[in-house]
């Protein structure tokens, strides 16, 4: 009797496999949409900066900070290191917070150095800070 199909002894103990078709199809799905919204997510903001040069700051006798190629820091064109530099500020701050700096930094100087002097700064409260660029 090959025709009895269902009363055989094997179709009657529980299926043990997983049909993994309809998992790949939603993680294909997933896949495909995660691929389409990421580009989105992390593009960068296109802005067009202006090329022309800044107008003229008009501070009588602000102190010129320069911060040259190698991380030197110059106090009106006197050579200290951060330390002194870090005291001269400490003492600025004391006598008048909104006394005019202005920094000059060298374009390919490393940006920490930058980032410390502002830091520095603005530990002290001194925010009267122009950056100095070089007209066109």
């Amino acid at each position: 009797m090959a025709m009895n199909g269902f009363e055989n002894d094997d179709y009657a103990a529980p299926m043990a496999e997983i049909n993994t078709t309809p998992l790949v199809d939603v993680m294909l799905v997933l896949l495909v949409i995660f691929m389409v919204t990421a580009p989105m997510l992390t593009q960068a903001i296109k802005v067009e900066l202006p090329s022309d040069a800044a107008t003229q700051i008009a501070d009588e006798n602000p102190i010129v900070i320069t911060i040259s190629l190698h991380g030197i820091y110059y106090w009106n064109d006197m050579a200290m290191t951060e330390t002194k530099l870090e005291q001269r500020l400490q003492l600025l701050s004391d006598s008048d917070k909104n006394s005019a700096i202005h920094l000059r930094a060298d374009v390919n100087v490393l940006y920490g150095s930058v980032s410390r002097f502002l830091s520095l700064a603005q530990k002290y409260g001194l925010k009267n800070i122009g950056f100095i660029t070089d007209p066109e």
